[in-house]
């Protein structure tokens, strides 16, 4: 007869087994402790915290241009050193970093929205709807992603925060909409979805009631890495001079002065802002790769 972990005492001479069953549960405990990538929380937090509370933390004006201190190497006025236009670059870091996080924010809702409203109607339609709309998705994600960002921003033209967050957002969604319409294919025929439809519930009500729900974990890693994959863009844009102008501070448009400071030997101008980038998307990307792995891990378990 095989025993099982209960709440109850084991007592005589097979009270061993509960020590056995404590203990699995001990090291089960600790693999999923192990497991979560803590060090990347840490750090992210940290640089989040940072930029948020950047009024506490910075010690000069990021946006005044001090000519008589220009390409100074990092020392104890300046801990990360000036740019080519005198800014103190420790107060751009933690200033500049809100604007990219809000980019990345921004443009991953708006990412989110059209892949979950697109990909759901792909996945209710019929199947020729369905096979159209999925074609049209293919085609995009064929085409990369950056000339399709150039192409649009260069419609646009004047660049700032929200435009270049809508620029991304509606080029990024196509990803997401290809979970979601899988997901929903599969639980679309459910009873409670049809009940939900023949008591005449619209779209939108049975998408937020019923399907929502059902993917929402299958798309949280899509989303994490959504946002890194947004702050990346808006830097390579700005490194290639179609992003933000240098006027407005991120760390993006930090990176757009490192072509001079390559030719000067500035290493800081570049380096640290750089640093603090690969930084956070590591660290986000790494939170992604433990949300995919956990929800895999779940369903595995059905």
């Amino acid at each position: 007869m095989k025993l099982q972990c209960n709440d109850f005492e084991i007592v005589g001479q097979n009270y061993i087994v509960r020590e056995d069953c404590d203990t699995k549960k001990r090291t089960s405990i600790q693999k999923k402790l192990k497991n979560i990538p803590c060090i990347s929380i840490i750090i992210l937090s940290i640089i989040i915290g940072g930029c948020l509370f950047s009024a506490l933390i910075m010690t000069h004006d990021p946006t005044y241009m001090d000519l008589a201190n220009t390409n100074v190497s990092p020392n104890k006025d300046f801990l990360f050193g000036t740019d080519s236009m005198g800014r103190d670059i420790f107060s751009m870091i933690w200033y500049g970093g809100k604007i990219s996080l809000f980019i990345g924010l921004f443009a991953t809702v708006i990412s989110t929205f059209i892949g979950v409203i697109y990909g759901s109607i792909s996945g209710t339609s019929s199947e020729i709807v369905d096979d159209i709309m999925m074609r049209f998705t293919e085609i995009v994600l064929s085409i990369p992603s950056i000339l399709i960002i150039i192409f649009v921003q260069a419609i646009l033209g004047n660049s700032n925060p929200i435009s270049i967050s809508i620029v991304i957002g509606i080029t990024s969604w196509m990803n997401i909409a290809k979970i979601v319409r899988t997901e929903v294919r599969q639980i679309r025929n459910s009873e409670y979805i049809l009940a939900a439809k023949t008591m005449g519930g619209n779209f939108f009500y049975v998408l937020y009631q019923h399907l929502l729900p059902n993917f929402i974990a299958s798309i949280m890693f899509m989303v994490v890495t959504n946002i890194g994959s947004a702050i990346g863009t808006e830097s390579t844009l700005s490194f290639l001079g179609i992003g933000l102008p240098i006027e407005i501070i991120s760390w993006g448009s930090m990176l757009s002065l490192s072509e001079g400071a390559l030719l000067q030997n500035l290493w800081w101008i570049i380096l640290i802002p750089g640093v603090f980038l690969v930084t956070t998307l590591v660290c986000i990307t790494n939170i992604g790769n433990y949300i995919r792995k956990n929800n895999n891990k779940k369903l595995s378990n059905l």
